[in-house]
């Protein structure tokens, strides 16, 4: 199978686990199923109907493990942000260059957006759901946000990039690394890894050796 290829998880109703174990593994293939539909059909056009038949349960069956649609949809996106939060956090905390740590910080979230729910994030979001709902998910993106300006001025003061506004940079990296999660398809000619490397490659060096846009001067 391609990297990057997903298919349907197998229905855990049938193993035999401890009884938390098998609730956790249980809710996760709930929520994973629903992320996979509502990414391939849209959030209105998916049903739990549709999610309960993918796992070959009934849908009451579905309802042990979650409240309602709403509740899968913003677990599934809340899943996607704490990866993404998390791959961040994660790259910074290993110390070293503030460069490579920007690097390896593009190269994860350029994946996590070919997964399910970091896909989600992408394709669906928060905008369906009610306005709590979204503020929290809101919230957590605000922190991304800050996790990837505070890389760059760490780049832009170890001067390995070239001086720039950093929420501008911020807003260019993570938009152009998100937009992956729209396009991509497993079955496309290129894996997570080469479309990573080279979106990277992109956003650092440009199509051309030198600039051929000049910033406008202040009047």
């Amino acid at each position: 199978m391609r990297e990057g290829a997903q298919e349907p998880p197998p229905s855990p109703w049938g193993a035999v686990r401890g009884r938390d174990e098998q609730r956790r593994v249980k809710r996760e293939a709930v929520l994973r199923t629903a992320a996979q539909l509502f990414n391939e059909k849209g959030y209105l056009a998916s049903t739990l109907d549709e999610v309960a038949e993918r796992l070959n349960v009934s849908k009451p069956t579905l309802y042990y493990y979650v409240d309602s649609k709403d509740a899968i949809l913003f677990e599934c996106v809340r899943t996607g942000l704490a990866m993404l939060q998390a791959a961040i956090q994660g790259v910074d905390a290993q110390g070293g260059r503030a460069i490579d740590k920007l690097t390896a910080a593009m190269r994860q979230y350029a994946q996590i957006v070919t997964m399910d729910f970091g896909m989600c994030v992408i394709r669906v979001g928060e905008d369906p759901l009610p306005a709590e709902a979204r503020q929290k998910l809101r919230r957590m993106k605000a922190g991304l946000d800050h996790e990837f300006r505070e890389l760059i001025r760490q780049c832009i003061a170890e001067e390995s990039i070239a001086p720039c506004d950093p929420k501008l940079a911020a807003f260019t990296l993570a938009g152009a690394l998100s937009w992956i999660g729209r396009w991509y398809r497993p079955d496309g000619g290129l894996s997570p890894s080469d479309i990573a490397d080279q979106t990277i490659q992109l956003l650092f060096t440009g199509l051309q050796g030198r600039p051929t846009v000049q910033p406008r001067r202040k009047s």
